[in-house]
């Protein structure tokens, strides 16, 4: 996570945030109705609306109008969507599970499942060994100065039992499909060219130690009955002045791939996927270097994007060059303490929306939670991190990006296939086919007042109204 804050938020005061957290406005969230006609779901950027379903439901019908149009066209498809959702930070495991244990369940079950009024999360992103949002650094195999351990004979996820491990536990009681992308900050300090958590690079006597370590860290947690579905091989190379960091430029990513990753993973019978890069728009030339190497894409399933510096539409520069690897948005964060209009504006139209229509499989937005001093962290970790939940003992506040994530998480299933839609600089948007054959779309008005447009969708329209600013989430 960088720790420098010039990133997209919005910091207009506490009252906003604290008006948003009172909850007062969320509606019981329910299943789409089985009756004909379209659901809206509105969110306001004043916190009068948080996600909540509104009266009745629009109707499709042959009527003709002079409105602006959003024509829908599921014939031209495009990628297919793994999931929506957060980083759950050591921190944010840690504040969960102390909750009292009734107070623990709502929470899990609001965030992870799709009945009641839950939100339907269904993509995580986890630390391999700490993040900066943990209360401490650490690795698997941490040793004294001046020993090593190329066998791993101390490699241990005991860091992770106490919290992380038994809360990854109940999430999957609730959605046993939940895919788990796993991320490392550092390796062991041993194994880096400055013997420290912060900095210095991967010394390449340890290529395959270090390689040995992910396949150690994907067993283990597989033998706690965690799956993880994907690694990315380091969290913001390109950015080694966090703590704990690493810097990893792409020649020497593509060389651990190819040497050493790949071979280690096919050889332990791994199918975890291997992700590059996991940093900022601003450097599509990072994945491209590496997917020019054949010896290294062969091994490759994609690349993984921040949004702290570039546009969003890079992701398609690393599409169009390798239109068969996949794309995956991880990380953007909102800081302290946050503005609900300004936040749900940009992430919305930036990430819910451009980087789906970018190809972007997965939109994660960091991190799921924290205090309400944004702790924990560590020592020269992110101070001013807003967790999309706020805990205070069993209090939970749901700030900005819970919603920004919500828009899109309860209707835009696993599964989901982006399907085609024209946009416009005043109603961004984007479609998608679920998987029981239903359609969502999420539209943002982006105008300077309340905007009524036409949804066309197989020959066949329905009228829209949408206030300044606002989101809504159309699902049939």
């Amino acid at each position: 996570m960088l720790t420098t804050f010039t990133k997209h938020s919005v910091t207009l005061g506490l009252a906003a945030l604290l008006g948003l957290g009172t909850g007062c406005q969320r509606s019981t969230v329910s299943q789409r109705s089985s009756a004909k006609g379209v659901e809206v779901w509105l969110t306001n950027p004043d916190g009068s609306a948080l996600f909540v379903k509104q009266p009745g439901t629009l109707t499709f019908d042959k009527a003709t109008s002079q409105h602006p149009t959003i024509t829908i066209d599921p014939s031209k498809t495009y990628q297919t969507i793994d999931g929506f959702g957060y980083t759950l930070t050591g921190g944010s495991a840690m504040l969960i599970d102390q909750m009292e244990l009734k107070a623990k369940a709502a929470l899990l079950k609001e965030l992870f499942s799709t009945e009641g009024n839950g939100i339907g999360v269904s993509y995580l992103r986890v630390s391999i060994g700490a993040s900066d949002l943990d209360d401490r650094v650490f690795s698997y195999d941490d040793l004294p100065d001046g020993q090593t351990d190329v066998k791993l004979e101390k490699f241990s996820l005991e860091p992770d039992r106490k919290h992380l491990i038994p809360v990854l536990k109940q999430i999957l009681a609730i959605n046993p499909t939940i895919k788990i992308l796993g991320s490392p900050w550092s390796p062991p300090t041993w194994m880096k060219t400055n013997n420290n958590s912060k900095g210095g690079s991967l010394k390449p006597e340890y290529f395959d130690t270090y390689a040995q370590y992910f396949v150690k860290y994907i067993q283990g947690m597989k033998a706690e009955g965690i799956p993880i579905d994907a690694i990315t091989i380091q969290n913001e190379p390109l950015h080694p002045g966090n703590n704990p960091s690493l810097l990893m430029l792409p020649e020497d990513q593509a060389t651990f791939i190819k040497k050493s990753l790949g071979p280690a993973f096919q050889q332990a019978n791994i199918d975890t996927k291997i992700v590059l890069y996991d940093h900022n728009a601003d450097r599509p030339d990072y994945p491209i270097t590496i997917l020019n190497d054949p010896e290294a894409r062969k091994y490759v399933d994609g690349s993984a994007f921040h949004l702290y510096a570039g546009p969003i539409e890079a992701l398609s520069k690393v599409h169009d060059a390798y239109p068969d690897k996949h794309l995956y948005f991880t990380e953007q964060w909102i800081g302290a303490p946050g503005n609900l209009k300004g936040d749900l504006a940009w992430h919305v139209k930036t990430l819910i929306i451009g980087a789906t229509r970018n190809w972007a499989r997965t939109v994660l937005e960091w991190n799921l939670a924290a205090d309400p001093n944004q702790k924990p962290h560590t020592e020269g970790g992110c101070t001013q991190c807003l967790g999309a939940i706020t805990i205070d003992g069993n209090t939970v506040t749901r700030n900005p990006a819970y919603y920004n994530v919500a828009v899109a998480s309860k209707f835009v299933r696993p599964g989901s296939v982006r399907i085609a839609s024209n946009t416009s600089e005043m109603l961004p948007n984007v479609a998608f086919k679920t998987p029981d054959g239903g359609t969502a779309l999420i539209v943002f008005n982006n105008g300077n007042a309340s905007q009524t447009f036409t949804i066309q969708y197989q020959g066949k329209t329905a009228t829209a109204t949408l206030p300044q600013g606002s989101v809504g989430t159309y699902v049939w």
